[in-house]
């Protein structure tokens, strides 16, 4: 939402709604700007916090505000900031102290310009890897190899800065409040409200957004969009979904749709449309688990000091939305002003202490490293590796039943069944 256009498909808050309360960070960066990272969310979002809380992080400079922008500034203005999204790694970024500087200064206007960590993206992931073996053998070792996103920034951290990846995560953890995760919590009289929805009501809810936007025009904002920023990447052969807006769920989904559209018949792109309009759909859905499975695993999971109390709020019902969630949220938040308990009891979660989230397992059956025991619990029950363990099954099976015959006098067949290959 920090891109401009796209309003439809980012689900953006509506003018309407934006004049109830002042908001930010939305609609501010040109949609061709393809190296806007989270670093730049967080220098830019800390400011408009608080000034002074901005000043004061460690190894950063900013300057004075200009005459007539304090107003811009949240607590200066005796305001309460509320943090609201789902892309759940920003909103860590302005609670703790996760990420790593790169750059020589904030920059609150990014320009088009080279990315390192983009021209690193660009080589294999097997040499990256490589690479960042040679000079972050620890972070090598708790990366996999596929993840070339990871892998890529952890090499630009050692070429940028000349200090290992690791090391400087090891840096953050030592700190005063630091933990597994990272470094100290920056602002210690905060809390998390987590609106959650039984997975059926969820699914349903997002099926219908989904048919909410086209009636809304989706698709002619897809249509001018794609006109107007991509249509020519498309024809030179160099459109890029993995960065800047254009990885937003939604755009590459009608990717075909988009490029063949008054190319072929009728019927074709009523087909394509409906096959964007089911993606976008699923997209849509495996993206809120994610969102759940980090706020479990990052925020009520979260090891270490200083972690916010996070307060579940039931939203399966919307007709119950005022006792279910607008009234509890209000006597949490007005109990957190007040310096009181607040009437309801933060979620916990108790963390596996067993669990090792950096084990690294081969499975030769599938030919794949899996890191993390969870991941590989899960990859031992996942329909690919199922599959190929009922492959090797029928083939053992078939090698046995070739070695019966073969000790019964049909050596041909014996000696053709032992061949055959088993992963």
């Amino acid at each position: 939402q920090v891109y401009k256009g796209l309003d439809i498909i980012t689900n953006k808050v509506s003018p309407q709604e934006q004049h109830l309360c002042r908001h930010h960070m939305i609609s501010f960066v040109d949609p061709l700007i393809s190296n806007y990272t989270v670093v730049d969310f967080r220098d830019k979002a800390v400011p408009l916090i608080s000034f002074h809380a901005a000043a004061c992080l460690a190894q950063q400079e900013w300057a004075s505000p200009l005459p007539g922008q304090r107003e811009q500034y949240i607590f200066a203005r005796d305001k309460i900031p509320i943090v609201v999204g789902g892309t759940n790694y920003y909103i860590e970024s302005l609670l703790w102290k996760v990420l790593i500087n790169t750059k020589e200064k904030p920059s609150a206007a990014p320009r088009p310009a080279s990315d390192r960590k983009v021209e690193l993206e660009q080589l294999d992931g097997a040499e990256l890897h490589r690479r960042l073996g040679q000079v972050d053998p620890e972070m090598a070792a708790k990366l996999h190899p596929h993840d070339k996103r990871k892998v890529a920034r952890s090499l630009q951290v050692f070429e940028e800065t000349g200090i290992p990846h690791s090391e400087i995560l090891h840096q953050q953890q030592e700190e005063e409040g630091g933990g597994p995760l990272g470094g100290p919590l920056k602002y210690p009289h905060s809390c998390i409200l987590w609106l959650h929805a039984d997975q059926a009501a969820l699914d349903a809810r997002l099926e219908k957004r989904v048919d909410d936007m086209v009636a809304a025009g989706l698709l002619d904002e897809l249509r001018d969009f794609h006109r107007r920023y991509n249509q020519e990447k498309v024809a030179e052969n160099r459109q890029d979904y993995q960065h800047g807006i254009f990885q937003s769920i939604g755009f590459k989904e009608f990717h075909e749709y988009l490029v063949s559209e008054g190319n072929c018949s009728p019927e074709t792109s009523a087909l394509l449309l409906e096959k964007g309009i089911q993606a976008l759909k699923q997209v849509t859905k495996r993206y809120a688990r994610r969102q759940n499975k980090w706020v479990r695993n990052r925020f009520l999971k979260r090891p270490g000091p200083n972690v916010p109390p996070v307060y579940g709020l039931e939203v399966s019902d919307v007709q119950r939305w005022e006792e279910d969630v607008l009234k509890p949220a209000l006597d949490i938040v007005e109990s957190f002003i007040q310096g009181r308990q607040p009437p309801a009891e933060p979620l916990r979660m108790e963390q596996d202490e067993k669990e090792n989230k950096r084990s690294r397992r081969v499975c030769e059956l599938c030919d794949r490293l899996i890191i993390g025991d969870r991941e590989w619990a899960a990859h031992t029950r996942s329909k690919s590796h199922l599959h190929h363990l009922k492959k090797r099954r029928k083939l053992e099976a078939s090698g046995r039943a070739g070695g019966t015959a073969g000790d019964s006098g049909d050596a041909e067949s014996s000696d053709e069944d032992g061949s055959l290959p088993v992963p």
